[in-house]
């Protein structure tokens, strides 16, 4: 015979979980669109613009991680890895952008996968920023990137990423190809 006082408390718990999704899902998107507005803003220079999105995302961030704090579940959610993957990529492109370096983000936790992963995607944002100081034939500004770029790939190669960590190293590592084709193309004008 089936225990159906413990299948209705699952179901319970379910249907509880359930709306909590929806609700992470619709605040994790929410906070990932202001993280790429963020980086929007970085690439057309307006730094204030992105800190203020940034900070609108970690509150977001931080909202959910305080109402759900009791179900951890929604840290595992796919739209909140992804949101939280955004927000990671644009507080170190920010980082850089301001100090030209890139270190840890302790405004909200981060799981290493998710760091990884997000700072796997800066050098994707790094070769866009490269193309637009090389067409203000801005030398100095695409060499930076470049290195940065590289350094990012150079210490990630050994961490023997596997898995959709691994697709987004290659993608770092395409990215680090094309800005070091820039620098070379700028080399050759002088």
């Amino acid at each position: 015979m089936l225990q159906k006082t413990y299948l209705k408390k699952v179901g319970k718990d379910l249907l509880s979980y359930s709306s909590k999704r929806r609700d992470v899902i619709k605040i994790s998107g929410d906070a990932l669109h202001l993280s790429k507005r963020a980086i929007f803003a970085m690439h057309r220079d307006n730094m204030k613009e992105a800190s203020l999105k940034i900070k609108e995302a970690e509150k977001m961030f931080k909202g959910l991680n305080k109402k759900y704090s009791k179900d951890p579940r929604i840290q595992n959610e796919g739209s909140y890895k992804a949101g939280l993957e955004e927000y990671v990529e644009a507080v170190l492109f920010h980082q850089f952008l301001s100090t030209g370096k890139m270190g840890e983000i302790k405004s909200l936790p981060i799981s290493p996968e998710g760091y990884i992963a997000g700072l796997c995607d800066v050098p994707g944002e790094l070769y866009r920023y490269a193309i637009k100081a090389a067409t203000d034939n801005d030398i100095k500004t695409v060499k930076k990137c470049a290195e940065m770029a590289q350094e990012i790939v150079g210490e990630l190669i050994e961490f023997n990423l596997t898995s959709y960590l691994r697709n987004k190293f290659d993608q770092a590592k395409s990215a680090v190809q094309k800005i070091e084709r820039v620098v070379y193309e700028l080399s050759l004008q002088k």
